[in-house]
């Protein structure tokens, strides 16, 4: 099993930044697949980023080139860096682990004002 716990939403003007991390209860190294998700309020929960084992990675086209994600093993830690925010960023952004299971973490708030 994994437990997935998120940080560093929060309250932004358009066009600034956030770095959301994910930060995972197992070592991530051999977790095949991580990604972010985000779901906007009466919209359907959307993929914005993944990166597997590997280190290969992929984008909505909606964020690309303005978000990165990343992931550190030895902090068993995934990130997603937001630039140049835009106010139909706004959602909840979930964290995603696939290993032998699907697993999600709770949730943090993304807000961007304009």
């Amino acid at each position: 099993q994994v437990q997935l716990v998120e940080s560093g939403g929060g309250l932004v003007p358009a066009g600034g930044s956030l770095r959301l991390s994910c930060a995972a209860s197992r070592s991530i190294f051999s977790i095949n697949v991580l990604a972010w998700y985000r779901q906007a309020p009466g919209k359907q929960r959307e993929l914005v980023a993944r990166i597997t084992s590997a280190g290969s990675t992929n984008y909505a086209d909606s964020v690309k080139g303005r978000f990165t994600i990343s992931r550190e093993n030895a902090k068993n830690t995934m990130y997603l860096q937001m630039n140049s925010l835009k106010t139909e960023d706004t959602a909840v952004y979930y964290c995603y682990a696939h290993y032998w299971g699907a697993y999600w973490g709770q949730g943090t708030q993304v807000t961007v004002s304009s």
